[in-house]
């Protein structure tokens, strides 16, 4: 009976200290991970995919994904 008496007594106050440090530092569930800077997207003139401006080859019609649909739409 001690036995359990010291089991339920270690338990509890396991308990109270997590629940403390939790408290402290913040509850972890509720957290959302850093979002990513948001960048603008355009549209391949070719073949439709969206893609980052910054990735995007520009042609003298607009933005294409690659060299290749850009050189195939502007001959």
């Amino acid at each position: 009976m001690k036995l359990l008496l010291l089991i339920g007594v270690v338990l509890l106050m396991a308990w109270i200290w997590r629940f403390s440090r939790r408290a402290r530092m913040g509850d972890g569930v509720n957290r959302k991970p850093p979002l990513a800077p948001q960048t603008d997207m355009v549209r391949c003139l070719h073949c439709a995919v969206h893609l980052p401006a910054a990735e995007a080859q520009h042609g003298r019609l607009g933005p294409y994904c690659s060299t290749e649909h850009r050189q195939l739409a502007e001959p």
